[in-house]
């Protein structure tokens, strides 16, 4: 064959080769087309799905600091944004804000706080009266855009409204569909959306729909516009797709949110490279629809033309080496052994990607064998909360359930350690602020279990890709130690300076409440006798609380403070995990619940030689049992109180003394008095010897003698709080102006008889309540408590006198009582005072059972005219003229009251039904016949419907002749009105009528 044949062929099979390359190269180029398209679709629709869920993490933090605190102040959410700058890092999101759900009579209310707040102008937009409301009151940041939102009312609009109750019914982010936003002053051209999240009440349960709707407190949402949304989302190449993304499924103008090219360039797309794609956000679904622009294939259209010419070069230089083949036979030869070289290579290559594989599979095997090996829980995460890895030890430290999917959703892994924290700052803080470079964060955790966990975070790079390396290590063992030698340190140093019982006692108390922020916890200490218990310390309890325990005896003490006493006379630690399951009567847990206590736990404390010396509380304000690590720490508390109130009861006998009695005395808030009552003393025996043998008797029949005998009391010395009690000074006490008188006047002598007596009798100590004058001569009512020293019980020449003045009390008290039983508006005796006045004449008919009463209940007629013609002024004017001729015509003995809005009622005692019947038809014509001008000149005339009925003794209760009265009120009613009914609890109930002459 000739070179020219050789070469032809070597052209022609060349060609041939060529052709089929520049087919192949060419049916790969619209294979790669439509996989780079998909794959870039993928990344934008991946992208918008990352970007959505990245802010709806940003809402779920805000909403964690709601649920972390009870309320969230304008200042406090302020500053939670602010340092967010949700602006500036996250493109689209135009504030965070707050709903609170209102109902419409709350509306007026919610409008004067925010105006208080620095607003004047805010108010809630569109007006109108509706059930609810949910206006926007906290957005940040506030800028000038969004101030045309702040006041919006959201849930007047339909669209708005459905994504609030979606929220608020499922627990989850909810997203409006297409909306214009206020912040864009009405704007056809600028689309956008919101999202919301539910805020409930930390303390109601949510599992159910009817739950979550009872316990939603507001919303937390964000605006997001569009346009600045979708900005940069796709990259750079982005700019070679048409997106459009439309609201729900149907692809139409109305439902068009968003369009990244105009009509005219999207015009000229591709229709082959179209892809449409369905996404859910936030339990709302967009419909995505994306086409490739021209030039999206442009360079791999340069694949095929580049294979052509390139064959078609080959094949000529192919050619004419075809002339140059039988010369390089050898040159072949060697190329052929250069091939075989490098395939040899290659083999040795895949063998040793093999082995490096199965190295890479063993040590990973025994890296996650170590992890799983070590005392510390680990775990591995992104900054955007992604879980990569965990092992067992961080498993089982917090108690993570095998059915907690936590790879594919962090979320639930981080609300599961949460609803473990007494206090979730720490951790939150942590994923909020994670460490930079080669620095690394530590917290301290406490668990809800009593537990102390160790935290550690620091960064580290896997990869591309920044990571958080979190390590856990219980360190509850070794916390208990150290707090434990702390506050044994700390109780002995204190009371080695000689510190107040009280102060150490707090001391103890302090520190379990440091342990345990959840705990609210007092010392009760028993008394010398071991009846009464004493408060110790409770620095964290309202006052009222403790005031219940101080000075109560053991047998008396019922509901909370009732397990205190329990704990005590059983010698055993009580434990009451839910205070609402022993509480048989609702009265006698009432102080826990005013406190807001939902659980106790009492522990006895003991001195060193097993004495009981007090009982150690601890309360929770939500129903808790405790673990191992609570009862440690109470048991160590306990023991330390014991062991300081041994030595606090063995340093205040060696300090005892004259000096400290002196300062104590001198400087004591309350009036004190130092009294000799000796020559009383000697006077009563003097009495005795001459054969008076009933002094209380002598004393009544003689009071003058009463009198000598107060004039033989001598005032020995008085503090400045008694000085400054009776208006006197040192000048008055040292020239004799002080006598009994500033103790008992001449009006409280009987009760200075009656402290004589017992003082004479034995007793150490007796109070009582009494009357003195000033030395300005104001008589002042006071609260006594005289004291006998002990050594001069028999003598009584050191009598130590405690004077509280009361007057002020006394007069608060009498303010309180009228005001809880008097109706402010008629100044009738009210409902409450009426009822008791009723069941004390039924007890006096049961003892008397031929005695009677009746009762008259009253009712203005066409009373609901009166306030709907002239208006509640008036209505008021009304009632306050019926009560006044009521007063009128009533006896001294007789009770009226007012028991309803309308509605009034009379016991006449001793009265029968007949007499009661003139009464009442004398009422009847009274209010019928009398009128009453208003201020603006309006003649009104009243009348009334009364129904009587007979109170007897052997009614079950008095709740059954008011029922009676009430039947044959009503009776008059549907009569006609005007008119009186009496009811004997017959057939027909009706004795007589008096009609409207």
């Amino acid at each position: 064959m000739g070179p020219r044949v050789l070469a032809a062929l070597v052209l022609a099979l060349c060609l041939g080769l060529t052709y089929g390359a520049w087919r192949n190269a060419h049916d790969a180029n619209e294979q790669q087309v439509q996989a780079d398209f998909a794959f870039r679709v993928r990344e934008l629709v991946g992208n918008i799905v990352v970007r959505m869920q990245t802010y709806i993490q940003v809402l779920h933090g805000v909403q964690g600091m709601y649920a972390s605190s009870q309320d969230v102040t304008r200042s406090e959410f302020h500053a939670y944004l602010s340092v967010q700058q949700v602006d500036r890092h996250f493109p689209g999101i135009h504030g965070i804000g707050y709903l609170p759900l209102l109902p419409g009579a709350g509306l007026a209310r919610h409008e004067a706080s925010v105006r208080a707040e620095g607003y004047p102008g805010y108010a809630v937009r569109p007006p109108g009266q509706r059930a609810w409301h949910a206006p926007i009151t906290y957005l940040e940041p506030l800028s000038e855009s969004n101030l045309l939102a702040f006041g919006y009312d959201i849930w007047s609009e339909p669209v708005r409204r459905a994504a609030l109750e979606q929220a608020r019914d499922t627990g989850q982010a909810a997203m409006t569909g297409k909306i214009q936003l206020v912040q864009d002053g009405g704007s056809a051209q600028a689309h956008g959306f919101l999202v919301v999240l539910p805020v409930y009440d930390n303390g109601l349960p949510r599992a159910s729909v009817a739950q979550r709707r009872a316990a939603l407190r507001a919303w937390v949402f964000a605006p997001f516009r569009m346009v600045d949304l979708m900005a940069g989302v796709g990259g750079e190449g982005a700019r070679q797709l048409d997106l459009e993304i439309y609201d729900g499924v149907q692809q139409t103008e109305a439902a068009l949110m968003y369009d990244s090219l105009p009509d005219m360039l999207a015009a000229a797309g591709s229709d082959s490279l179209v892809s449409q794609q369905a996404v859910s956000i936030a339990g709302h679904t967009w419909t995505l629809r994306v086409r490739a622009m021209p030039g999206f294939d442009g360079e791999l259209l340069a694949r095929p033309r580049l294979v052509a010419w390139t064959g078609i070069l080959a094949s000529i230089v192919l050619a004419l080496a075809a002339w140059l083949l039988a010369a390089g036979r050898t040159r072949a030869q060697a190329a052929l052994a250069r091939s075989s070289q490098l395939t040899d290579q290659l083999e040795q290559g895949q063998a040793s990607v093999l082995a490096m594989a199965e190295a890479a599979q063993r040590s990973q095997a025994m890296l996650r064998s170590i992890l799983d090996s070590t005392i510390d829980g680990i775990l591995v995460d992104n900054v955007n909360g992604r879980i990569f890895t965990s092992n067992r030890r961080f498993r089982d430290l917090w108690q993570v359930p095998d059915a907690l999917d936590w790879q594919a959703d962090g979320t639930a892994l981080v609300r599961h350690v949460e609803s473990q924290l007494e206090q979730a700052a720490p951790f939150l803080g942590a994923r909020a602020h994670a460490p930079h470079g080669h620095r690394e964060r530590r917290d301290v955790l406490h668990l809800r279990d009593g537990r102390v966990v160790e935290q550690y975070v620091r960064s580290m790079q896997l990869g591309n890709e920044q990571a958080r390396l979190w390590t856990f290590r219980d360190i509850s063992e070794r916390s208990q130690m150290e707090r434990r030698e702390h506050t044994r340190r700390q109780v002995l140093e204190m009371l080695a300076t000689g510190a107040p019982l009280e102060r150490v006692l707090e001391s103890v108390v302090l520190s379990v409440q440091a342990d345990h922020p959840a705990m609210l916890c007092s010392i009760l200490l028993l008394d010398e006798n071991r009846h009464r218990l004493v408060l110790g310390a409770a620095p964290s309890l309202p006052a009222f609380f403790n005031v219940a325990s101080h000075g109560h005896d053991l047998d008396t003490l019922q509901g909370v403070h009732g397990i205190a006493a329990q704990a005590l006379r059983d010698g055993q630690r009580v434990i009451v995990g839910d205070l609402h399951a022993v509480a048989d009567v609702q009265e006698t847990m009432e102080l826990a619940w005013r406190a807001q206590l939902q659980s106790c736990w009492a522990e006895p404390v003991r001195g060193g030689s097993g004495k009981l010396l007090g009982v150690l509380m601890a309360y929770h304000r939500q129903p808790t049992l405790p673990g191992a690590a609570h009862l440690a720490r109470l048991s160590e508390a306990a023991h330390l109180a014991g062991m300081a109130i041994e030595q606090a009861q063995v340093a205040l006998a060696l300090r005892a003394g004259e000096a400290r009695f002196r300062s104590l005395y001198d400087h004591a808030p309350v009036a004190l008095w130092e009294q000799d009552w000796s020559a009383v003393r000697a006077a009563l025996d003097a009495l005795e010897q001459a054969g008076v043998r009933d002094l209380g008797a002598h004393f009544q029949a003689n009071p003058d003698a009463l009198q000598r005998l107060a004039g033989l009391v001598r005032i020995i010395d008085a503090n400045g709080a008694a000085l400054a009690q009776v208006r006197a000074n040192e000048s008055d006490q040292r020239r004799g102006a002080l006598g009994l008188a500033q103790n008992f006047d001449a009006s409280a002598l009987p009760r200075f008889g009656d402290a004589l007596l017992a003082l004479a009798s034995g007793a150490h100590l007796y109070e009582c309540e009494s009357s003195f004058v000033r030395l300005d001569g104001a008589a002042r009512q006071n609260e006594l408590s005289l004291l006998v020293m002990p050594g001069h019980t028999d003598s009584l020449d050191f009598v130590m006198v405690s004077s509280l003045d009361i007057t002020e009390r006394k007069r608060m008290n009498a303010e309180l009582l009228q005001l809880a039983t008097t109706d402010f508006l008629t100044g009738l005796p009210n409902r409450r005072h009426f009822m008791a006045a009723l069941e004390n004449e039924h007890a006096r008919l049961q003892r008397e059972l031929a005695s009677c009463a009746s009762v008259l209940m009253l009712d203005i007629d066409h009373f609901k005219r009166v306030n709907d013609e002239y208006g509640h002024a008036v209505g008021d004017t009304v009632l306050r003229h019926l009560g006044a001729l009521m007063c009128q015509a009533l006896r001294k003995v007789d009770v009226p009251g007012r028991v309803g809005g309308e509605e009034f009622a009379i016991l006449l005692p001793g009265t029968d039904l007949a007499a009661a019947a003139v009464f009442a038809e004398r009422l009847r014509r009274r209010v019928a016949e009398s009128s009453l001008t208003t201020d603006g000149g309006i003649l009104i005339t009243i009348t009334v419907s009364i129904g009587m009925a007979a109170m007897a003794g052997t009614d079950a209760d008095c709740d059954a002749v008011l029922a009676r009265a009430d039947e044959a009120l009503y009776r008059a009613k549907r009569g006609g009105r005007n008119r009186i009914e009496q009811n004997d609890g017959g057939s027909d109930g009706v004795l007589s009528k008096f009609m409207a002459q």
